[in-house]
């Protein structure tokens, strides 16, 4: 039994590693390098445990390409990256990441720090 379409799969891939993109870069750059960028509309009604599964997954899959590594080795500590996160931003921050698809400026510097207390390198 397929539990999420192609289609849907897809879409929360491009939302969970805009997210944890933008997340690591700065302010005017982050808006040049989401131009175009539609947030998935599921996002305004996700619940948290859906939201702390999507940025783990955008972790994975960005940790896994840029540390040249399996998925499966940065699972846990992407796991804890997406727990650490979400339980340190406020509801305006997630409020913000909910309509916009990625952390604001305040949530990327929390975010920033959770990839450090997991011992996840920062992408470049």
């Amino acid at each position: 039994m397929r539990l999420v379409s192609s289609r849907a799969s897809k879409l929360l891939i491009a939302a969970g590693l805009a997210s944890l993109l933008a997340a690591c870069q700065s302010g005017r750059t982050q808006v040049a390098s989401l131009e175009g960028y539609t947030p998935d509309p599921a996002l305004k009604t996700a619940s948290k445990s859906n939201l702390k599964g999507r940025v783990s997954h955008a972790c994975v899959v960005t940790q896994s390409k840029f540390q040249k590594v399996a998925e499966s080795s940065v699972a846990q500590p992407c796991g804890c990256y997406a727990e650490r996160t979400l339980s340190t931003l406020d509801s305006a921050e997630i409020q913000s990441y909910r309509t916009t698809g990625y952390f604001n400026d305040s949530a990327k510097a929390k975010a920033l720090n959770a990839l450090d207390s997991c011992k996840l390198p920062r992408p470049v």
